[in-house]
């Protein structure tokens, strides 16, 4: 009598979201993602949790993964799946999380987010295909790829004094304290092939049973990179690959370990969000959702660019206008750029506010205005400015520049003025006065002139809240830019 086994139900009945044909997976002959796709399917089908599972597919050769499970599945930058599945396993605890992943995508730029969400414990499955070479991209070297192995970036095979050690994944998970289960298995023969059925099915219910973390890798055959037929796969999965990576259980308290107690319940109330933002806030809570400002400048997208040198206040300068734009009720983006030096290097920022939606929070061109807080960052962005653009520099430190016909500058002494005052890190709030002189000469219409003084005290508290020294500093350095500001052509 022949018994013919029809395709588990945990697959699609047929795979038609592109990736092989409508039949058949893609994968190469004797390559192990298949066998392992099966055993998913499998214990998705038998354990009937279609509708609670979770896939993240890798980059890699199981890239399309999601074209032929018949359960939920997303696709996530390289390396990223085990950030990913924290997000999807703390957002909807129901859920079966399995992210499925190769050596490259797990071992090499991966590895970090990795053994975080191992270390944290996170409820999710970690299937790590370990077949020891990048396969999709060509055959190059992994983490994971034997001593002595010959690859397209290891010619000559690799050695451990040019590449060091491969990579034992399973082994550096085991040492956490939080993961409840790892183990390695091989996709060779028969009876191996049982034993990492049976891995994955435990792993998988600790997901369900919410356990935490659970880590299976798997040495899985890639015969055409390796340059190996079936039986020389299997000979080298069987002897070379478990040579170094033994096969067996490295870690198991998943019977001891209770359920992971419930996450505190997510809150999307918007009044309950705000008030969580907002806490004991009173710039924020005394904030009128309905207020407008009535002069025509405000009618238009307006895009500012702050620049100096590190250390000078430009990012919290930036911090500020961002502050005051969203008190009023603008939709506004804040983009810092610096340096790697921070301090000394160069820093800016660009700020953009519009009543309506913001295409983008870059101010690289046609900025309305300009504050430069050096000289290098004035050369450097005044081409940016737009023919009838505002620039507000610090004379103390910066060149008048000659500027466009149709472009008005203003500039304060505000290095000087800060060493005055006794904070030489106020020149910042110097310029912003400055800048306040500039609304008020050219722009602020009516009951906006007496606004735009409050929204500034009410942004500069808000953005040193605790700190009410500091803020009442700055406010005094924003007083001496408005008054010591002066128009230039």
């Amino acid at each position: 009598m022949e018994r013919i086994l029809g395709r588990s139900g945990g697959f699609l009945p047929q795979f038609d979201r592109g990736a092989g044909t409508r039949f058949n997976m893609h994968y190469c002959p004797g390559c192990g993602h298949g066998v392992l796709h099966k055993l998913i399917a499998e214990a998705i089908e038998e354990f009937g949790i279609k509708d609670r599972t979770i896939l993240i597919s890798p980059v890699g050769c199981a890239v399309f993964a999601y074209c032929y499970f018949d359960c939920f599945g997303i696709s996530v930058p390289h390396g990223r799946a085990p950030a990913v599945g924290t997000g999807l396993s703390r957002s909807n605890p129901e859920s079966v999380v399995i992210s499925y992943q190769g050596d490259g995508d797990l071992g090499a730029i991966g590895f970090n987010e990795l053994i975080h969400a191992a270390n944290r414990g996170e409820n999710m499955t970690v299937l790590f295909v370990n077949n020891a070479i990048y396969g999709m991209t060509g055959g190059q070297m992994a983490p994971t790829t034997l001593t002595g192995s010959r690859t397209m970036t290891s010619p000559t095979g690799r050695t451990i004094a040019h590449d060091g050690y491969p990579l034992k994944v399973a082994e550096l998970v085991a040492e956490l304290p939080a993961p409840v289960y790892v183990e390695r298995v091989a996709l060779s023969t028969g009876p191996r092939i049982l034993a990492a059925r049976k891995a994955l099915r435990k792993a998988i219910r600790n997901t369900m049973e919410r356990k935490g973390f659970s880590l299976v890798e798997f040495l899985s055959g890639c015969p055409v990179n390796m340059k190996l037929d079936a039986a020389g796969m299997i000979d080298y999965l069987e002897t070379k690959m478990t040579g170094y990576f033994p096969l067996g259980c490295l870690k198991d308290v998943s019977a001891s370990t209770p359920s992971a107690a419930a996450l505190p319940a997510p809150e999307y109330g918007s009044a309950a969000v705000m008030e969580t933002l907002i806490g004991g806030n009173d710039v924020l809570r005394t904030r009128k959702t309905n207020f407008r400002n009535l002069s025509a400048f405000f009618d238009k997208e307006r895009r500012l660019k702050i620049a100096g040198a590190g250390g000078q206040g430009v990012l919290s300068f930036g911090m500020v206008l961002a502050a005051m734009a969203g008190l009023r009720n603008f939709n506004v983006t804040y983009l810092p750029a610096y340096g790697p030096e921070m301090r000394g290097g160069t820093a800016g920022c660009s700020v953009v506010f519009s009543r309506e939606r913001i295409a983008s929070p870059v101010a690289d061109s046609n900025c309305n205005l300009l504050v430069a807080l050096n000289q290098p960052s004035l050369e450097r962005y005044l081409p940016e400015l737009k023919p009838t653009g505002i620039l507000v520099f610090d004379s103390s430190v910066v060149k008048p520049p000659p500027l466009g016909k149709r472009q008005r500058g203003y500039s304060v002494n505000a290095a000087e003025l800060a060493l005055e005052l006794g904070e030489p890190r106020c020149a910042n709030s110097i310029l912003l006065g400055a800048l306040g002189k500039v609304m008020n000469e050219l722009f602020l219409e009516g009951e906006d002139r007496a606004d735009f003084q409050r929204v500034v005290e009410e942004a500069v508290k808000l953005c040193f809240a605790g700190k009410p020294r500091v803020a009442e500093l700055n406010l005094k350095a924003y007083q001496l830019g408005l008054e010591h500001a002066v128009s230039r052509r």
